[in-house]
């Protein structure tokens, strides 16, 4: 079996201590995952140099990795978080030109293109005013459970904040965005 398969990351990590080419199979292993996350939230462009700067940085960092934890995906993304939060005037400006056109930036082939621009664009609009409107600490705790599918845990980790601090920033972001959608709901509005 190829190393690539056998070794947590973790071991990857340490193995590249001593042979730093190793590093590069963590690379292979995540780079799709941290390229299609940041991508949603600054575009292709930005994203190729987010996630070069991602990689070096972690690379760089490599020794400080606790080792103790086997998954490095949410230590990755915790540095293009703060790489993206260099970005922030331009996310805020993509989301206010999605809720212009009614767009969500998470279709990845054409199929879901497809199914996306079928969607109700009621939904998209006010989604992408609200996702503008957050705070960037409370967008970036968000989009990492809504994009990344991080844990609580995981969050905290990637962010070094404490969990409770995960849970006040995401229950703060969906109440902002369940307000804004609450308001568009067809169902909420009031009848004469």
């Amino acid at each position: 079996m190829p190393l690539s398969t056998t070794l947590c990351d973790a071991d990857l990590i340490e193995r590249s201590w001593r042979d730093p080419e190793d590093f590069a199979l963590l690379f292979d292993r995540h780079a799709g995952d941290i390229h299609r996350y940041v991508a949603r939230r600054l575009g292709d462009d930005t994203a190729d140099d987010v996630v070069s700067e991602t990689f070096l940085a972690a690379f760089r960092q490599r020794r400080d990795y606790d080792t103790a934890r086997p998954e490095a995906l949410p230590w990755l993304y915790g540095f293009a978080t703060n790489f993206i939060r260099r970005h922030q005037r331009a996310e805020i400006h993509r989301y206010k030109a999605y809720s212009k056109v009614g767009v969500l930036p998470d279709a990845d082939d054409a199929a879901e293109q497809a199914l996306e621009r079928a969607s109700a664009h009621a939904v998209r609009r006010p989604l992408t005013q609200a996702l503008a409107s957050l705070k960037a600490r409370d967008r970036d705790v968000l989009l990492l459970v809504a994009w990344a599918d991080l844990t609580y845990e995981e969050v905290a980790n990637a962010l070094s904040i404490p969990i409770g601090t995960v849970r006040s920033r995401l229950n703060r972001a969906r109440a902002i965005v369940r307000d804004t959608l609450g308001s568009t709901d067809p169902t909420t509005e009031q009848t004469s």
